[in-house]
């Protein structure tokens, strides 16, 4: 296994650099490719002008500490909340008030209606908010038997 060797540090404004032989000190934003369906894999270094200065295959390419700093930047750009227990449904009709506890903690989403609830692939789902903010379950089956039974009368 080869591993990359990125130079990766943060400025005195928090923003993230690269250093290259070629270009000096750059900074780069990271960007998944498929952040929702395949988080781990496929990550691109964005350069100020949009174009990849690096592409990563994946986290078995980085050292711990490179990781690491990337996994901080993403954290801090990314907000998609999971759901990972449905509390309480308000109505099996839409609009639907839903209690749910995420890894981020308990909220409260309205569904408008049923079709805002997208399924990605045959266990992630996509769900947006009255308010914009998409929530993700991705994985079904992982679900308790209580959120799985109000989730299945939207689906």
């Amino acid at each position: 296994m080869t591993r990359l060797n990125l130079r990766l540090r943060r400025d005195t404004f928090g923003r993230l650099l690269l250093s290259t032989d070629e270009y000096g000190e750059v900074p780069v934003v990271p960007v998944r490719s498929f952040p929702i369906s395949a988080p781990k894999e496929g990550l691109a270094l964005i350069g100020p002008d949009g174009t990849e200065m690096v592409w990563i295959d994946g986290p078995d390419d980085l050292a711990p500490e490179t990781l690491q700093l990337l996994q901080e930047e993403l954290a801090s750009r990314e907000f998609t909340p999971e759901i990972q227990r449905i509390l309480s449904v308000s109505s099996f009709a839409t609009p639907s008030h839903w209690q749910v506890e995420t890894d981020r903690g308990r909220t409260e989403l309205v569904l408008k209606g049923e079709e805002d609830i997208r399924r990605l692939s045959p266990t992630t789902l996509l769900i947006a908010d009255y308010s914009g903010v998409h929530f993700l379950i991705r994985d079904v089956s992982r679900l308790d038997k209580p959120s799985k039974k109000l989730l299945d009368h939207f689906l």
